[in-house]
């Protein structure tokens, strides 16, 4: 990670380099004017915001080296204000697009299918991560009280709950077709593959990104979008923060107050698409 991030350093200055030779400029002479012709050239170029904000930080610094070397007077990095970056919110599936999901699985003749039904049940009753999920062990779950045991980040246990369908999901699965792939073998691994050993993450991906295809509803489904959707669906329906926190396992609360812009935007979205007096669907007359 060291040496990745001290290439990238050199890279930075190296291109602001070329960058100062074809204008014919000294590194003694970069002013504001012509560091914002610069990120002007980034832009256009199609650099993202990010990256720019990052090539300007290296930059800065670099500058702040020369002037400590007193090899220049001043640092005018200093004056310099990056792009502004657009903070993205994770994007969240609507109630009919998992019913959607849910009817498609049920009504295939996917011989794997009640095993991919309780992989779906699990991430969005449960919003589990990926690799907590292709972790799972038989004894991790208790069946009776509805819970299952997650090792998440940093090896941190919890202990997340699962609802009445994602119980019968996860039954059917466990009691039929898990014991055939499993071969009559001794093995604890709940989710298994098509060879009976234990799911990868990339396997998870493969099965998602079938279901999509298959199924003709195109949504990116993956394992960190059923995640955020049930984290939104438990904020819309009144859950506490910290309670959500708790339940997706981050060790700050921070990281759960995302979903509170996400709630929020989808509240918009559904406002403006259904209130029969949204701007959207009247007509104003300008007088």
């Amino acid at each position: 990670y060291f040496s990745m991030t001290v290439s990238s350093y050199v890279e930075d200055i190296r291109l602001f380099s070329s960058f100062l030779k074809e204008e014919g400029i000294s590194f003694k002479e970069v002013d504001v004017l012509i560091i914002r012709n610069y990120i002007t050239k980034l832009l256009k170029d199609n650099i993202s915001k990010k990256t720019i904000k990052r090539k300007i930080s290296s930059l800065k610094n670099y500058y702040r080296f020369l002037k400590n070397e007193n090899i220049i007077s001043s640092n005018p990095f200093l004056l310099i204000t990056t792009p502004k970056v657009e903070k993205k919110y994770p994007n969240v599936l609507y109630e009919e697009q998992v019913e959607d999901i849910f009817s498609y699985l049920k009504e295939s003749d996917n011989k794997f299918k009640s095993r991919d039904i309780a992989i779906i049940s699990l991430l969005y009753y449960s919003g589990l991560r990926a690799f907590e999920l292709i972790n799972l062990d038989l004894f991790n779950f208790n069946f009776k009280n509805r819970t299952v045991r997650v090792f998440g980040k940093g090896r941190k246990e919890r202990i997340v709950p699962f609802s009445n369908e994602c119980l019968t999901a996860l039954l059917e699965y466990k009691n039929g077709l898990r014991k055939t792939l499993l071969n009559n073998e001794e093995d604890n691994v709940f989710f298994l593959n098509s060879q009976g050993k234990r799911l990868t993450t990339r396997g998870l991906e493969y099965i998602l990104d079938s279901i999509e295809e298959k199924s003709g509803i195109f949504v990116n489904l993956h394992p960190h979008l059923l995640r955020h959707t049930f984290a939104t669906k438990m904020l819309d329906n009144g859950a506490d923060l910290r309670v959500i926190q708790e339940l997706l396992g981050h060790a700050s609360i921070s990281a759960t107050q995302i979903y509170t812009h996400v709630s929020t935007k989808k509240m918009s979205e559904t406002f403006e698409k259904y209130h029969p007096h949204s701007k959207r669907n009247i007509k104003i007359e300008e007088k």
